[in-house]
């Protein structure tokens, strides 16, 4: 089955192959996936494990790795040409959520800052870990809904970057 994957603006082609193989645009990847948990992957790629915690947004799906959130989404062959018939893809979404429970260690940005792709917005504690949720897109933060030492639920809204003003 043939799969394209956008993850951050950039397009994967992966196709799982019937003995269970994957190639991502052609090359092949050895890759171990599992499911530990409801929303909690465990992935070993070259002898070294990342957790993964998956959950659905509204243009896809954010994946929270090593830290950093992805906008992901995944279409087959199909899907892909009913997007591209009615107009592309949709562009990524500037809210940031909380991808589980946690604690907000601290609160990196303001309403009004401008903030860059990948730019590290707020600090989320989580089972003993301190995770760093960053920008998805380059924008203007336009609502910051948590204060340091606040805690959230799994898919609160913490902070939305907007468009940059003209």
């Amino acid at each position: 089955m043939k799969y394209v994957a956008i993850i951050n603006d950039r397009r994967f082609e992966i196709e799982i192959l019937r003995d269970g193989t994957l190639t991502v645009n052609g090359e092949p990847r050895d890759i171990d996936f599992l499911e530990i948990a409801e929303s909690r992957f465990s992935v070993i790629k070259d002898y070294r494990s990342s957790e993964l915690v998956i959950e659905e947004s509204a243009s896809g799906l954010q994946v929270l790795m090593d830290g950093r959130i992805y906008e992901v989404q995944v279409l087959d062959e199909r899907a892909l040409l009913m997007a591209n018939r009615k107009g592309g893809i949709k562009s990524k979404t500037g809210e940031v959520v909380a991808p589980m429970p946690g604690l907000i260690i601290e609160v990196k940005v303001n309403v009004g800052d401008i903030v860059h792709e990948g730019q590290t917005l707020v600090i989320l504690e989580s089972m003993k870990m301190q995770n760093e949720l960053k920008a998805a897109r380059e924008g203007q933060v336009t609502s910051v809904a948590v204060s340091k030492g606040q805690t959230v639920d799994k898919g609160a809204t913490l902070i939305v970057v907007g468009d940059v003003p003209a």
